[in-house]
């Protein structure tokens, strides 16, 4: 057997950054961690880095600021892949040069794990954020690194979790709000699945310099439909309430931060349909369920099975 593959996540102990951590080491990968001191010694993370010292996983001091600590850490594995939060997406640019330096890494996975960077007209100050995302693409590929750029759509837990109802941690079970007229096709994906995908990916030479979409059949739906799912689940009918889209943009300009950026990136996915451009936009995406048919990804309906 082929000795696996050493991977460093950069942004590990983050919201998501935790999910490609335990893929990664579950699937039996010598699983790096890089973790600033001060983190490591967070009673606020003690529990997760309990959790990953169990599971195997190597934590790394360092800091994306740090030069010398990136190029020490990156010359210890094969693959890199960064999920840091969008407030450090400009932050990549250290490690596409740490990366560079060390010489050795034969694919890197840059923070996306959203809609597709290139192309896609979101509002402010959604529109930054992809600017700043696309900004690394080509900073990757004009120093000639290997990549692979996955695009997961919404993740589960920002949208299913609560039905998308922003001041809620639980479904409704009475009346729900739907951004325009809940009829735009989106894709929710449960981040353990992106987890399970994206390390796939990251190994396989199919994938190689390419773009990897999370788009399973059975998780692209609407809202209408998505709250279709949840009423027949607790057999109740929820009154629904829309909100058009000049509110919504009015909304957008009178927020501030992170609501607003939620909004805007709302606004595109579940107004715009962003999410549903792939097959015009994005021809040549390669699609990870027909990839890694031996993944059995969480569906939306057995995802709803969870909350009822």
């Amino acid at each position: 057997m082929a000795e696996k593959s050493k991977i460093l996540v950069i942004g590990g102990t983050g919201y998501f950054g935790k999910f490609i951590v335990k893929a990664s080491a579950n699937t039996g990968h010598p699983t790096f961690a890089l973790v600033r001191e001060t983190t490591a010694a967070s009673t606020q993370k003690l529990e997760l880095i309990e959790s990953f010292n169990k599971s195997g996983v190597t934590l790394v001091h360092g800091d994306l600021n740090d030069h010398k600590s990136l190029v020490k850490a990156i010359k210890k594995v094969d693959i890199v892949i960064s999920t840091v939060g969008l407030e450090q997406i400009d932050d990549q640019m250290n490690i596409i040069s740490a990366i560079k330096e060390a010489g050795n890494i034969k694919r890197f996975l840059p923070s996306e794990f959203g809609t597709d960077s290139d192309g896609l007209k979101f509002l402010e100050p959604a529109a930054s954020v992809y600017r700043q995302k696309s900004k690394i693409r080509r900073a990757i590929e004009a120093e000639g690194i290997p990549y692979t750029y996955i695009v997961s759509y919404a993740f589960a837990g920002y949208t299913l979790r609560n039905l998308g109802q922003l001041d809620a941690i639980a479904p409704p079970k009475d009346k729900v709000t739907i951004l325009g007229n809940g009829n735009t096709k989106c894709i929710f994906m449960n981040e353990e699945d992106v987890g399970t995908y994206a390390i796939k990916a990251a190994n396989d030479p199919r994938t190689l310099n390419k773009t990897v979409g999370l788009r399973p059949p059975a998780n692209i739906k609407c809202y209408n439909e998505l709250v279709s799912i949840w009423e027949n689940k607790i057999g109740k009918t929820l009154q629904r309430n829309y909100v058009a889209e000049d509110q919504i943009m009015k909304n957008i300009l009178e927020s501030s931060d992170p609501l607003k950026l939620l909004l805007a990136l709302f606004h595109g996915m579940f107004v715009k349909g962003v999410a549903a451009l792939y097959d015009t936009k994005f021809p040549k995406t390669l699609e990870a369920s027909e990839l890694f048919p031996e993944v059995k990804y969480t569906t939306v309906d057995s995802y709803f099975d969870r909350l009822v």
